[in-house]
Parts: C-alpha cells; sequence; structure tokens
C-alpha cells in the first residue's frame, strides 16, 4: 500500500510540474547525453537533499544513483528509494568502488557525487577520488552536472545562512562527456592523486561554464540585491556608516542622474576618488547611465595622469573636494584644469540634487531591473564598462578598456576556485584605481553579496591590522610587501578571523611567508595576473596550492608558452580568454581601443609550467639583462641578493655598458651593502660573477608605486643620473 502512494505521489510528470512551478527548474544541454555509448559515469555536485529526485525527473535516462547509508535512513529519503535504483555507499569505501565498477560495466547509468556528502558552504567542498577511480577503471565517459540554485531552497544546509525563496530558479546544466587523460605509467598514490584532480578540474570548469557572464555590472548588483535583500548591509568604510543594497542603489540612481547632465552614454570619464562608500555609489551610478568611468591613478604623480587623460580622450574629472584637500591635490587640479580638463566635484553635484530626483530613485530601488532597463540605452556587455591604466612600471601607462564580460568572466573564474560565502567580510585597502583593487575588492564583494569594508590607503601600516580585527574581516586581497608591513605592527590577535589572504602584483619573499603562518597562522595564497586580464589568471587554493608558485591557471583561459631567445629556464606567457581585455587605449590614438591580435594576450612574464599545471614566474621578459652575450635574470638577481638579507628591501636594475653590453644596478635599503661581500656569498653558491651587480645604491626606504609595486622606471633613471 505504501509503495503504490509513493509510486503515485513520485510520478515523474508530476515532480517535473511541481519543480518547474516551485523551483522554476530550467534544464542546459540535453543535447550532450542523446548520443551516450556504453559505460557512463554521471557526476554531479551535492547541494541539497533533493538532487537526485531533480536528476531522476529532468534527465531522459535510466539513471542509478549513490547514496550515504547515513543519509539513506533519513525518513525524507527513503520514500525516493522506492522509485529509482539506489546504491548505499561509504565515500572511502574501497569494496563499494569495486561494486560501482562494476555496475559501470554492465551499462548501468550511474550518478555520483564526488563530494561525498551534501556541501554546507554552498559551493563545491572536498573531492574523494573513489568517483574518479571508477571512471579510470572503467574507462567511463564521464558526464559532468553542475546543479545551481538548490542550494538555496529548504533542503539545504545552506539554508540558515541566506534567504531562502519560495520560488528559488534551480538550473541543471548538463556538459559534453569526456574522460579522463592518465599516463599509463602512472601507478598507485600518484595515480589517485592525478585521477583526483583531474575529476576536480572537471567538475571545477562545469561551475565556471553553468555561470553567466552575459550581464553588465549594475545587472549582477541588482540580482546581489534580489538575493540578499535591499537590507542586507554591504559597503562600509571610515565613518562606520554602513549603506544597504537599497541605499546603494538609491544613491546610485540619484547621482548617476546627476552625472548625466555633464557626460553623454557611453562617454569615458575621469574618476579621482579614494577607497569610499561614496566612491561605490559613483562608480555604480555610472553604470547605471552607461557612463564609462577612467579610474585615475592618483599615486603616480601629475604628468602621468596627465598622460592618462590625453590618452584616454577624458574632458571631464570627478572627484571630491574633501579628498583633493585631504590627499593634498590642490596643485595637480589645478595642472587639470590648466590642461582644459572639467572638474566637476561630487559635493556640487549633492546640492543640485531635487527632490524629485531623490524620490525618483527611491522609487527606482523598489524595482531597479525596470528602471534600469529604461535608463542604460543600448550598451552591450561587449563594451567598456571601466577604463584602468597600466602601472607605468616598464614606461608611459596605457589604458586598458575592460568590458562588462571581461569582468564577469573573471568573477565566475574566481568564484570557481575560491569559497566565498554571504557571512564572510572583505577588507580592502588596495586602491580601486588598481585592477585588483577594483574587480576583486570592490565588485566582487558588492556583486557576490559579502559585506567590504573599504579603508582609504594601503600605508598606515598600524591602523589596518587593529581594523582588520575591529571588522572581523575574513578576507582579504593586497600585495605582499603591504601584508608584511601589517604582520610587522599587528597584534598576535589582529588577523584571527582572516580565512583567505590572497597577495598578488609582486613575488612573496620566503621570509613574509614564514613570517605571517608562524606569527599569525595565516597562509598566503599567492596568485598572478595583469591589468590586461581583469585581472586574475591563477592563484593557490587551499586545496590545491604548491609553494613558490602563483597556483594553476583559471578554468575559461587558454595558455601558450613561447620560446625567447637566449633565455632557456621558462618560456614566455601567452592566453587568450573571456576575461581578456577588449585591448589597449594607446598615446598614438586617443580614445581609440586597439584590439589584440586573435585575442591573444603577451604577459610579457617568463613562466615555467609543471606536470600539475602550477605556474611559476622566473621573471619579467623585460627584466632581462644581456651581459657579455648571456642573459641575466634581474629577478632572480633580486631573489638571490633578498635570501641574503631578508629583512631588507632590494632591487636590480640594468643599464648600458660599453664592454659588456649591460650592467646591473643594485638599490637596497640594507646599510654598508659592498660588492665584495655580495661576490664572495654569490661564488660560495657556485653562480657567475656576471650575476653581482657591479654598482650599489642605498636608499632609506625602497621606491614603490602606490600599488605596492617597485617603481622600476624612476630606478633606472636614478641609476643612469648616477652611474651612466
Amino acid at each position: 500500500m505504501m509503495n503504490t502512494l509513493v509510486k503515485i505521489l513520485f510520478n515523474k510528470k508530476l515532480i517535473v510540474a511541481l519543480a518547474k512551478f516551485f523551483l522554476r527548474v530550467q534544464v542546459k544541454g540535453l543535447d550532450n547525453i542523446k548520443d551516450l555509448q556504453d559505460k557512463v559515469l554521471f557526476v554531479a555536485n551535492h547541494n541539497s537533499f533533493i538532487d537526485a529526485l531533480l536528476l531522476w525527473a529532468f534527465i531522459p535516462e535510466e539513471l542509478c544513483f549513490t547514496i550515504n547509508p547515513i543519509v539513506a535512513k533519513k525518513w525524507y529519503v527513503k520514500p525516493l528509494l522506492n522509485i529509482a535504483k539506489f546504491f548505499q555507499i561509504e565515500p572511502n569505501n574501497p569494496m563499494a568502488v569495486k561494486s560501482m565498477i562494476r555496475e559501470v560495466n554492465n551499462g548501468h547509468k550511474i550518478v555520483i557525487y564526488p563530494e561525498g556528502r551534501v556541501t554546507s558552504t554552498g559551493s563545491m567542498m572536498k573531492i574523494y577520488p573513489g568517483p574518479a577511480m571508477i571512471a579510470d577503471k572503467t574507462n567511463a565517459q564521464i558526464v559532468p552536472i553542475y546543479i545551481d540554485g538548490t542550494q538555496y531552497t529548504i533542503f539545504s544546509y545552506y539554508r540558515n545562512k541566506v534567504k531562502i525563496k519560495p520560488r528559488t530558479k534551480v538550473v541543471l546544466n548538463i556538459f559534453k562527456p569526456t574522460k579522463l587523460n592518465i599516463d599509463k605509467d602512472l601507478k598507485g598514490e600518484e595515480r589517485k592523486k592525478e585521477i583526483t584532480k583531474q575529476l576536480f578540474d572537471i567538475m571545477t570548469n562545469a561551475k565556471y561554464y553553468s555561470a553567466s557572464d552575459d550581464k553588465t555590472l549594475f545587472e549582477s548588483l541588482i540580482e546581489a540585491k534580489n538575493f540578499a535583500g535591499r537590507r542586507f548591509k554591504v559597503v562600509e568604510d571610515i565613518a562606520r556608516k554602513p549603506i544597504n543594497y537599497g541605499q546603494l542603489l538609491t544613491a546610485a540612481f540619484v547621482l548617476g542622474k546627476q552625472f548625466t547632465k555633464h557626460s553623454k552614454q557611453k562617454e569615458k570619464v575621469g574618476f579621482l576618488m579614494p577607497n569610499a562608500a561614496a566612491s561605490v555609489v559613483a562608480v555604480f551610478g555610472m553604470q547605471a547611465y552607461s557612463i564609462v568611468p577612467c579610474m585615475l591613478n592618483f599615486s603616480t604623480g601629475t604628468k602621468n595622469m596627465i598622460s592618462c587623460c590625453k590618452t584616454a580622450a577624458i574632458k571631464t574629472v570627478y572627484t571630491s573636494k574633501q579628498f583633493v584637500v585631504k590627499g593634498g591635490f590642490t596643485d595637480l587640479i589645478k595642472t587639470m584644469e590648466d590642461e582644459g580638463l572639467q572638474i566637476i566635484y561630487l559635493e556640487d553635484l549633492k546640492k543640485e540634487i531635487t527632490l524629485q530626483e531623490k524620490l525618483t530613485g527611491l522609487f527606482a530601488s523598489f524595482f531597479p531591473k525596470y528602471y534600469y532597463n529604461k535608463i542604460k540605452g543600448d550598451v552591450s556587455v561587449e563594451e567598456p564598462a571601466v577604463i584602468l591604466f597600466t602601472s607605468g612600471s616598464e614606461g608611459v601607462p596605457k589604458g586598458v578598456a575592460l568590458s562588462h564580460r571581461n569582468i564577469q568572466a573573471n568573477l565566475n573564474q574566481i568564484r570557481a576556485v575560491l569559497f566565498f560565502d554571504v557571512q564572510d567580510k572583505f577588507f580592502m585597502a588596495l586602491p580601486i584605481f588598481h585592477s585588483f583593487g577594483f574587480t576583486c575588492g570592490m565588485v566582487l564583494p558588492v556583486t557576490s553579496c559579502i559585506k567590504v569594508f573599504f579603508y582609504p590607503t594601503t600605508l598606515h601600516y598600524k591602523i589596518i591590522p587593529e581594523l582588520i580585527y575591529d571588522t572581523n574581516s575574513t578576507i582579504t586581497f593586497t600585495t605582499p610587501t603591504f601584508f608584511s608591513g601589517y604582520g610587522k605592527s599587528a597584534h598576535a590577535y589582529d588577523f584571527y578571523s582572516i580565512r583567505i589572504a590572497v597577495v598578488g602584483a609582486e613575488r612573496v619573499k620566503e621570509e613574509t611567508v614564514k613570517s605571517l603562518f608562524t606569527n599569525f597562522g595565516i597562509s598566503l595564497l599567492e596568485g598572478y595576473g595583469a591589468t590586461e586580464t581583469a585581472p586574475v589568471l591563477s592563484v593557490n587554493t587551499p586545496m590545491y596550492h604548491k609553494k613558490g608558485s602563483v597556483g594553476r591557471i583559471f578554468p575559461g583561459i587558454q595558455m601558450r608558452l613561447d620560446e625567447v631567445p637566449g633565455i632557456k629556464d621558462g618560456k614566455k606567457l601567452v592566453v587568450k580568454g573571456r576575461n581578456v581585455m577588449l585591448g589597449y587605449i594607446k598615446s598614438d590614438k586617443p580614445g581609440v581601443i586597439q584590439p589584440l591580435e586573435d585575442g591573444w594576450y603577451d604577459t610579457g612574464d617568463i613562466v615555467s609550467v609543471d606536470k600539475d599545471n602550477f605556474i611559476t614566474i622566473k621573471g619579467r621578459a623585460k627584466r632581462f639583462a644581456k651581459i657579455a652575450g648571456e642573459m641575466v635574470s634581474l629577478t632572480a638577481v633580486e631573489e638571490m641578493i633578498t635570501a641574503l638579507w631578508p629583512t631588507y628591501q632590494h632591487a636590480v636594475v640594468a643599464i648600458p655598458d660599453e664592454k659588456k653590453g649591460e650592467q646591473l644596478i643594485l638599490f637596497t635599503t640594507r646599510p654598508n651593502t659592498t660588492f665584495s661581500e655580495i661576490s664572495a656569498a654569490f661564488k660560495a653558491q657556485g653562480s657567475s660573477d656576471l650575476f653581482v651587480p657591479k654598482k650599489i645604491k642605498v636608499l632609506e626606504e625602497m621606491i614603490i608605486m602606490g600599488n605596492g609595486k617597485v617603481d622600476y622606471v624612476t630606478l633606472v633613471q636614478k641609476a643612469t643620473e648616477l652611474f651612466s
């Protein structure tokens, strides 16, 4: 009687109808499983207790499911055992794996969850080797399925962390069958690790390709508001007055309207603002009305600032009177005005706002999608969302045009490999004119329903650790130099809440890694990227990391390694992907975006890639000197000197030399450093005299730019003046 009732209630057509109504279930990729051959293994992420029910109802195949014996005893799961075939297995039970291998060889189409349990984070968790071993032993096709949306239902562990909606949208993403590609000579534990890694990559790719990048940044803001609710406090700064999504949308619509009185849609305008809540409002105010902010680097100096404005054909610059006065930029503003730029202050715009405009913005914040579609114009996701500028570390800054799709793709890549939670809190001191700060520090948390605290400068080494402690921040993105500085001033408990610390923009010193782990228990996750790639290309993760590397290349990115004449240890990295920029804006054609040839971006970095696809940076192609016919890596020389005196800062540049082509110049903060002690140390290591800098200049402080990178342009100029 009970079995009959279960079969009536769990009729496929009835389940499909109910699921479509309550969960708005959508299935993508059914065509990918039309012509399945024998020996098929479906692998899916596991968000909730109804995943199996949905797969059984919506996939037109006779599926067999695996289930944990503990879960099988749940009262709400038992009815499902009567309508489909289930195998009760322990994730690490070798006998269970053998039985699965037998079933796959017998032609059963099995669905298995590599995580072995329902996620408690809302994202993918640890991958067990069992499913990969089954595919390896049977040579079965793997059909990846990424389920999105069920983690936000009452049937998930994640339900207590997010706002559950009556009609959650669920998508079943089915991908083309693939197979593991394992070296036949790989045996034992090494083989197990390799097949597990490949299965993890398959699932990571499925997660990335399931996420849409076909939306503008403002549409992502609206989606975040719809998910978390308008009262979710998302942005805070040193004023300690957090603003919620409702306030952010209202202010963006109101302020954005003021921008349209001075700037046209799709016009490129200068943006000269610090890390502050007002800056977030202003950026998204421009996004709402399809005005393109050009993020000006106020630490780069007047000459480069004017150069950036001319390069991007900027006519109008938006800034704040308070920021100009406190930052000491009065002379800069005067120079800009002398160059014909129109300076508009946000304080003046605020005075011009009418009551009607305030009420319109408030009303629009309750219906943001409707209002945005009305005001945005014909903007495309392939058009520029922002113009950033290269650091100028190797010459005059160039404009980098990043489209909405470029940034969205990079956000999806980051989310595919790093786990973020709505209960996380970002601490961001990196400036938003920096690509790292713009994408990772502002857009990522604001569009991911994660509260972010903005601090206006990276250089307050004593204040920032205290604020990280005070705000209970769990995530920070910065540079190794800055984090090292924070560590020297911090109390042992200041970083207690930090669970993810990503560093990039420069190489991490071994001393920094040891110090932060020993003193604070923080494992730095070194990443790598470029402004031109929106910006992140790779990052070490808690699951896959390797000392000395910058992680593994992101999903969705093609990688090419080109030979460089004279350089034996490494090749030049060239990449292509949806996160790679639209193109450069150069001074020879102001305001014109010059696209890349065939979409490939030459990073200019010399790298090596190991068998596990971890990338190790050897140096920049331009950071090699040719001395007596030999190519010498300036980065390698820096690292050797840093190993001698790790508590000091060192930078090596090259200038012309009449006899040997080029000569090395060392800038160091270590007093009384001599040629003879470096030479002796290098000889003891077996290094050639070519690696020893011929001239040394001691500095009180290393010359760095606002983004934490060494200012090599200034150092080369200084070396030329001193030693040519």
